[in-house]
């Protein structure tokens, strides 16, 4: 954990470091350019909404939500290498976030989501839906079973590809800790060449969206681990998908 502020008492929740975070218009990363914002923003007092929300229990929760590997299966389980990605949910003063609600959506190992609109060209794996979710417990730690997407094409410049990686939602105890974010997997070189992730203005930014490998977190002869942390809010929170404030 890094140093943060002071526990905010007021209640409120502490702005986002815009150095830390990235720039919510960057160019090389075209999809950018439309939707960041064209005036000054304005900064506001958190309300009463914001710093509320919904309560989530275990009892919403299906017996293979967290299984990825057999939650969409039919005809057997998924296909790809097989690991699980586990974590704790922290606050913006570094205590855990118990009853938060984790969604993940993936590729499949081949780097082919489950979408009527996907175009690229590799196979769509029948026994994958690329989708679940979890609730956290009263340490605010979570974990789920999946298979290692892959990487894939995308049309924002001539040869650009995603990084293997996965798409987290994160709903905390009110609407303002709301995030959004990816995990990337530790040691794959193409996460330093997508152009997402070079729009993070530094390395130790985009490093906290890597898992690391957990070796002590491996089932041998079946799964590898990954260790996931993520923090809601605060000065140093996990990256919000390249968007400032998530508008």
């Amino acid at each position: 954990m890094r140093n943060e502020p002071a526990p905010n008492h007021n209640g409120a929740f502490y702005q986002r470091d815009r150095s830390w975070h990235p720039p919510a218009f960057t160019p090389d990363y075209k999809t950018s350019v439309l939707r960041s914002p064209k005036h000054a923003l304005l900064s506001l007092t958190n309300t009463l909404s914001e710093m509320t929300g919904p309560v989530f229990g275990h009892s919403m929760l299906g017996p293979l939500d967290n299984d990825l590997i057999r939650n969409f299966a039919t005809t057997g389980d998924a296909i790809g290498p097989r690991i699980i990605v586990h974590g704790q949910v922290l606050d913006e003063d570094g205590r855990p976030v118990p009853g938060a609600l984790v969604e993940y959506w993936q590729a499949n190992a081949g780097g082919r989501y489950r979408h009527k609109k996907e175009s690229y060209l590799a196979a769509i794996d029948p026994n994958f839906g690329g989708c679940g979710r979890s609730i956290t417990d009263e340490e605010g730690r979570y974990w789920f079973r999946t298979i290692k997407p892959g990487a894939y094409p995308w049309p924002n410049g001539v040869n650009d590809w995603r990084p293997a990686h996965i798409h987290f939602s994160i709903f905390g105890h009110a609407f303002a800790q709301r995030l959004i974010t990816q995990m990337y997997f530790e040691g794959d070189p193409m996460i330093w060449q997508c152009p997402i992730v070079m729009g993070i203005p530094s390395k130790e930014a985009v490093e906290t969206l890597v898992a690391a490998l957990d070796r002590a977190a491996t089932i041998p002869m079946d799964t590898l681990a990954y260790k996931f942390d993520i923090i809601l809010r605060g000065r140093r929170s996990t990256m919000f998908e390249n968007r400032m404030e998530g508008n």
